[in-house]
């Protein structure tokens, strides 16, 4: 089955400015139009100001749009703003290369993993400039958009930047506090911003990653990834099995019969609930220096945690050369089923059995995960309890081994609404 990559058109073309018009949005600054205060003092730029939420609604409320002549709203107005904004930088040339030239293919099998063959990703770096929105809360308690907004230096500013070498359409960097400078490390502030970010996408397909230090993060410069692609994810179609629910009403299931081992959150009774137990799970990893990526799916309402070991094998010396030479660095995306690959070759080949030979060596053995795990819930522990089932029991059921592949069936699988057609096709 092959998957067309198409641009889309938006509804946001009044919003997209004139040449003269982005020079007066830019201002002054040291020319590069950089995301450090010397460019950013003075300029003026798009501001998406989200309503802060307690929790996520099936049908999304906010800000539309546009109204056609009979008073229909159109597509969310978070997605058409940042295609919109996103085709613009396209047109002025600001990327490395033509993403919706990749060819893209859903790989035949169980799971259905997305091969992408991206010969673009490895060229010869070349100096770019930054294309950056302003995202935060609003102050009045609704969803608004400016045009054309200052930037504070005395409030950092948490900025939506394009990715110059994208691996999806729509593909951008959600860049917290962006003038503090923050190193990559997950906090709870900087987790509900991109749960908010998800939640207001409103768009299934729509989806936040996270690549720790280790991990295949490109910079030590605090920052998630966040893309459109309109089929489901591998990992997201895993089945899982349920350990327990935090008082907060957050499930947290472990992923069952998927190459890479990891802990699925979901639900809560708030974002905060949610997104406090998740950051708590990743600051335990950060300080015992354990490598981890982060998938936020499901409109911000289910988060994947994945401690993985690949670099580390690598220095080692115990990554096969046949796999080496791919060149795949298996991040978020790769995790999640969306293997980005830079040589035709590969791209020719590309099966489930290779993608998930892959990818069972990015993940912790059962007997390293069952420990790390053992540690996330005594870190949770100290901060949450268990409502049903005490922390010591808890902490029991991370050390249950996998069942059999046969016995998968066995498990009981949770049931999650199909997903919708997105933006893309």
């Amino acid at each position: 089955m092959m998957l067309k990559i198409k641009r889309v058109p938006t509804v946001v073309s009044n919003y997209q400015k004139e040449d003269g018009e982005e020079g007066s949005r830019r201002g002054g600054g040291c020319g590069r139009n950089c995301l450090q205060n010397c460019c950013l003092q003075d300029a003026r730029l798009p501001l998406y100001a989200f309503k802060k939420v307690n929790s996520i609604v099936s049908e999304k409320e906010g800000v539309s749009v546009s109204e056609d002549d009979k008073g229909e709203t159109t597509v969310a107005f978070l997605d058409s703003l940042l295609l919109g904004e996103w085709e613009e930088r396209m047109q002025r040339g600001l990327f490395r290369y033509d993403v919706t030239a990749c060819e893209t293919k859903v790989i035949p099998g169980q799971y259905g993993f997305i091969a992408q063959l991206n010969e673009g990703r490895h060229l010869k770096k070349r100096p770019t400039e930054f294309r950056v929105d302003k995202f935060g809360a609003s102050e009045e308690g609704e969803a608004q958009f400016f045009p054309d907004a200052p930037v504070d230096p005395e409030n950092s500013p948490t900025m939506v930047a394009i990715n110059v070498s994208p691996i999806e359409y729509g593909h951008v960097l959600l860049i917290p506090r962006v003038l503090d400078c923050l190193p990559q490390r997950i906090d709870c502030d900087s987790l509900m911003l991109a749960i908010y970010m998800a939640a207001e996408a409103g768009n299934p397909y729509f989806r936040l990653g996270y690549n720790s230090l280790g991990a295949f993060a490109t910079i030590n410069h605090l920052h998630f990834q966040a893309y459109y692609l309109a089929v489901p994810f591998p990992i997201e179609k895993a089945p899982a099995k349920e350990i327990g629910t935090l008082n907060g009403g957050m499930k947290i299931s472990e992923l069952v019969n998927y190459p890479v081992r990891g802990l699925v959150f979901e639900g809560g009774n708030t974002l905060l609930d949610l997104s406090r137990g998740v950051s708590d799970a990743c600051i335990c990893l950060q300080e015992n220096n354990i490598p981890y990526n982060v998938l936020i799916a499901d409109c911000g309402n289910r988060i994947f945690l994945l401690p993985q070991c690949y670099a580390e094998k690598q220095a080692l010396g115990e990554v096969s050369s046949e796999l080496l030479d791919t060149q795949v660095n298996p991040a978020v995306w790769e995790i999640s089923g969306h293997m980005v690959l830079k040589r035709k070759k590969d791209y020719e080949e590309a099966s489930e059995e290779n993608a998930w030979r892959l990818l069972a060596e990015v993940s912790l053995s059962e007997e390293r995960f069952q420990e790390v795990s053992a540690l996330i819930f005594e870190a949770i522990s100290y901060s949450s309890h268990v409502d049903g089932t005490d922390s010591e029991k808890l902490l029991e059921d991370v050390n249950v081994k996998h069942q059999p592949v046969e016995e998968v069936n066995a498990i009981t699988e949770r049931s999650h609404p199909a997903m919708v057609t997105g933006i893309l096709h």
